[in-house]
């Protein structure tokens, strides 16, 4: 079977064609094709911009994927597309052109939930088994680990999403977000030397982000006005905009191992998989590295192409809700900014 994937819930347009082998194999990437919306250096990107940017792109991505795959409509099984959660208006704008697409070419459609995508996704490429999952992006914080047939979230951010932290401060500091501003953040990070003292806020399960961004854009305002560093009136060091980067990852990275670590206890899992656009950060793939290997355990990530929001992961999830019969119709083929984890029914999974 072979299913065609359209990714748009934020800045990130991706179109992805898998196939699932029929003897039941491992699954094959046919194309994965992502086209970013960028917007200047100090900004972020706004909703309506952000679909007007996929309206005019999803056409010729779906052109390029058949062209360069050398399939041919009949081939698609059924077309797979982000329900949510993500950003109205780019969902919209993708929900839309599978609509289209569905009565156009006479295809079923599948719904997906933009996270249980980045989770599955995430098992096929690593061939985690069982894992504690630690989902992290610009608009989810979410440790996760799966039971009776749904994806049960142990602890989240109870504000923001640490991925929109590390956004939010590189827009403090007027970081290009091209290719992106928490890789940008994540290379600066590599040159900082000294460890600020900032807000570490863990309530049981759950992590806040707010106080340690606010306190951080506080230190940035000062160093503004001393563009060549500031004096740490406590240790007398000069910091840099360098030391701000690594002080805020070191922080707010050692947040999500203490949770993801009091997962893995209850449960009784070895296993961590790190999936959502800021698990490419190789710092926080370390740090949870030693983590694990001090409980004898081990971790799973991926890169930059299945990491980042992408269409194969769409349409890797919903070819195996297409599988076990799980479509949408096309009068339920709508789109939602919130849709739980935990709501999804996994019965491809015992």
């Amino acid at each position: 079977m072979i299913a065609l994937g359209l990714e748009g819930s934020a800045n990130k347009l991706g179109i992805g064609l898998i196939l699932h082998p029929k003897n039941g194999g491992p699954a094959q990437i046919l194309s994965n094709i992502r086209h970013t919306f960028l917007s200047p250096p100090g900004e972020g990107f706004l909703p309506k911009d952000t679909a007007k940017h996929h309206r005019a792109w999803i056409v010729r991505l779906v052109k390029q994927a058949l062209k360069e795959t050398g399939l041919e409509v009949v081939d698609v099984d059924c077309i797979c597309y982000t329900k949510g959660p993500g950003m109205g208006a780019p969902l919209q704008s993708v929900a839309l052109a599978a609509r289209i697409l569905g009565e156009l070419w006479g295809k079923r459609l599948v719904g997906v939930n933009h996270c249980v995508g980045h989770i599955e996704m995430g098992r096929e490429i690593t061939g985690a088994q069982n894992p504690v999952v630690l989902y992290v992006s610009g608009g989810n914080t979410q440790v996760i680990a799966y039971a009776s047939q749904r994806y049960r979230i142990f602890g989240e951010a109870l504000d923001i999403a640490v991925g929109n932290c590390l956004d939010r401060f590189a827009r403090t500091l007027k970081i290009s977000n091209d290719p992106a501003p928490g890789y940008n953040i994540e290379q600066m990070a590599k040159k900082g030397k000294h460890l600020l003292d900032l807000p570490y806020a863990v309530k049981g399960m759950d992590c806040s982000f707010s106080g340690v961004l606010a306190t951080i854009d506080i230190l940035a305002e000062k160093l503004e006005l001393n563009p060549t560093g500031w004096m740490d009136e406590g240790t007398g060091e000069v910091i840099t905009r360098e030391d701000l980067c690594f002080s805020l990852q070191e922080i707010v990275f050692a947040m999500l191992v203490e949770i993801t670590e009091r997962a893995m206890a209850h449960v009784g899992s070895s296993q961590v998989l790190i999936v959502g656009g800021v698990g490419c950060n190789e710092r926080l793939q370390g740090m949870m590295g030693l983590m694990a290997r001090d409980r004898g355990g081990s971790v799973y990530a991926t890169d930059e192409r299945f990491c980042i929001d992408n269409g194969i992961m769409i349409a890797h999830a919903g070819l195996l809700a297409y599988r076990n019969g799980l479509t949408t119709s096309l009068q339920d083929s709508t789109c939602t900014q919130r849709y739980r984890t935990d709501e999804v029914l996994v019965n491809w999974r015992d």
